[in-house]
């Protein structure tokens, strides 16, 4: 790595040659496939965009020019371009360098992303900002194609080509075909039209023409018609010229010296400048090119053979849990249709696909078209379940509010990955549905235990007229048991699974699991016995059991993997409190009032202290003495029979 060890900021490529660039982008991609192996991450997109970092930065000045990457799946050959290449082997671990772009990591991080389709509406802000502020640097937007489908990207192009500001726009299109006689006449015509010295005599060409009186403005439209009909016969930038954005392209996103001078050529304009280049998912690793998808976020690999180093786990993901059970219901339910934000796979419904093509649906990275169509289609009596990961679902409230629950449309929602997900960190975390549904009227919120409960939840909500959310964990269920036949859960109905005198741990979702263990260490180290409700719902919530249960046991626990403000510990002190029961302690398990970074998801629970030794702690200053009672006729306990009642699914 001897080019890629001479790099400490993206200033001292200007001084490499052609073929020393080019060796530079073979010992990035070494770099990346090696880290990659070790600790998964986003490989495809960016083994494909190697030469685009590369380029970029070499004609650019940053952090001085900003240059935003969309998601930041994009990014690596950016990272290490940009001064983290010691740190580079820690992307993603906990405390290392995060998978995509920090503002708080880096000053060449002009933007931090997550989500996708926002860098043409923050360059176009940071644009209008260094107008007004008359800074000359220049800033540049790289987005893929994939992002192109989400509405924003679309909003920000319409403003920008209005705004008539300085901004470069780089298309990475890494899946649209080009015919290569096509593809190589566009590239030449566009290398040679963004010239400087033919770019100012089109300006000075179209100023005189409509300098002529009376006729002026006609002639001008007419060749400025002639000129776009004939870049349109052989490029497919109709699009963007009607956005009123000068565009080049498309430009092979790995020749090197191609790229170089077409953005040295497009740095000269002062206007809307959209470069759309074609590039490779996955380029030079055969195992990544061959399976594209695969390589997007991948697990740790063998480098040589791009096989996953972790066996395939006995207990099924709570992901193919709910790609069966879609199956299974879809069987019987001709009603029942699927809708995805361009991720079949990563929610498990790429079965139902192809079981059922007629009756699947994937929007794109369009979360708000795909609520408001999932409504539409529940309108005309059909039962649409929205898969999406929780975080996603949150680019989609006002679609959900407005165009689901309003009219109380039976639209179910699939929430995968809920709670701590792991290592992409603070945008991807799912800990804010509770909060944030539960407001709304006409909606029911539930979260399973295990996996069996899952496949209840989502019958529960096959039955169900009106809006209604299951959240559910990124991972593996827990290996109980399956009912073979799918009984739906009473909507508002907890179930006690354990009993005890000392204190009561309300529990939802994933946490359900680790009060039980909490309870159970409890009694064997310091005597304490705990009553452990799996609360199931978080709206309705069951106010009758547990304002009971409160009545009779003062020192009380809530426990969930979502944000304290709003959740569900919040519903549960705010029944307390309406049903005017007093004289109870109580502490609420959750996360705090922060965003939390990335990490694997046992160190990120322990941190968070929302795992069972958390539950324990909490129970420990609650209870720092037992108390002492009366005694009592024995109560029939349940903590022995905890494992075989969850085994059964009951």
């Amino acid at each position: 790595m001897e080019l890629l060890k001479k790099i400490d900021s993206p200033s001292d490529l200007k001084c490499f040659s052609s073929s020393e660039l080019e060796k530079l982008a073979a010992e990035i991609r070494s770099v990346i496939v090696d880290v990659v192996s070790k600790n998964g991450g986003h490989l495809a997109s960016s083994l494909g965009s190697v030469e685009l970092a590369i380029a970029v930065h070499y004609v650019f000045d940053s952090p001085n020019d900003k240059i935003i990457w969309d998601v930041g799946h994009q990014s690596y050959t950016h990272k290490l371009l940009t001064g983290r290449q010691e740190k580079f082997d820690t992307i993603r671990k906990h405390d290392g360098l995060s998978g995509f772009t920090r503002r708080s990591e880096s000053p060449h991080d002009a933007f931090t992303t997550g989500h996708s389709s926002t860098s043409i509406a923050a360059g176009l802000g940071i644009a209008c900002a260094k107008c007004l502020k008359q800074e000359s640097s220049k800033v540049i937007s790289i987005i893929g194609d994939g992002s192109m489908t989400a509405g924003l990207a679309y909003e920000a192009l319409n403003q920008a080509g209005d705004l008539h500001k300085d901004l470069i726009v780089i298309l990475n299109d890494n899946d649209m075909s080009i015919a290569k006689n096509v593809g190589a006449l566009s590239s030449f015509l566009s290398r040679k039209c963004s010239a400087k010295r033919l770019q100012t005599l089109r300006y000075k060409t179209g100023e005189f023409l409509r300098s002529l009186p009376k006729i002026g403005d006609d002639i001008y439209k007419l060749v400025k018609r002639s000129e776009e009909s004939f870049m349109t016969f052989v490029t497919p930038g109709v699009l963007f010229e009607a956005f009123d954005f000068e565009y080049f392209g498309p430009i092979d996103g790995h020749r090197l010296d191609h790229l170089i001078d077409i953005l040295q050529n497009i740095k000269e304009l002062r206007e809307p400048v959209l470069l759309h280049v074609t590039t490779k998912k996955g380029k030079g690793y055969a195992p990544a090119e061959e399976n594209p998808v695969y390589f997007h976020g991948v697990g740790s690999f063998k480098v040589a053979t791009g096989k996953c180093m972790k066996p395939k786990a006995p207990i099924p993901t709570y992901t193919n849990v709910f790609g069966d059970t879609m199956l299974e219901l879809a069987r019987e339910d001709k009603r029942i249709v699927a809708v995805t934000a361009a991720m079949p796979e990563g929610t498990g419904l790429l079965k139902f696909s192809e079981k059922f093509p007629d009756r699947f649906f994937d929007v794109g990275i369009a979360e708000q078209h795909g609520v408001t169509f999932a409504a539409g289609l529940a309108t005309e009596g059909f039962k649409p379940i929205v898969a999406v990961y929780s975080t996603f679902l949150q680019r989609a409230y006002d679609q959900i509010l407005h165009d689901v629950c309003i009219e109380s449309l039976p639209v179910i929602f699939a929430l995968d990955r809920g709670g701590l997900v792991g290592e992409d960190g603070c945008t991807h975390h799912g800990v804010f549905d509770f909060s944030y549904l539960r407001a709304m009227p006409n909606m029911v919120v539930m979260a399973p235990r295990d996996e069996n409960e899952l496949r209840r939840m989502l019958k529960t909500a096959i039955d169900h007229d009106g809006p209604i959310a299951c959240r559910y964990p990124r991972g593996s269920g827990k290996g109980v048991d399956m009912d073979e036949t799918i009984t739906p859960v009473p909507i508002g109905k907890a179930k006690i699974l354990m009993e005890g005198d000392d204190l009561v741990i309300f529990a939802i979702g994933y946490s359900v699991c680790e009060a039980c263990d909490a309870a159970i260490r409890l009694k064997k180290e310091s005597n304490i016995s705990a009553t452990v409700v799996d609360c199931r719902f978080v709206k309705p919530l069951d106010t009758e059991l547990i304002v009971s249960l409160a009545k009779k046991i003062p020192y009380i626990i809530t426990a969930e993997e979502n944000a304290l403000q709003g959740g569900f510990g919040s519903a549960v002190s705010e029944a307390l409190v309406d049903n005017r029961v007093t004289g109870f302690a109580m502490e609420r398990i959750g996360i705090e009032d922060a965003f939390i970074e990335h990490g694997v998801q046992s160190i990120l629970r322990k941190n968070c202290r929302v795992d069972a030794d958390g539950i324990v702690r909490a129970a420990l200053r609650l209870l720092p003495e037992k108390p002492e009672k009366p005694e009592k006729p024995e109560k029939k306990d349940l903590a022995a029979n905890y494992m075989t009642e969850n085994k059964k699914g009951a």
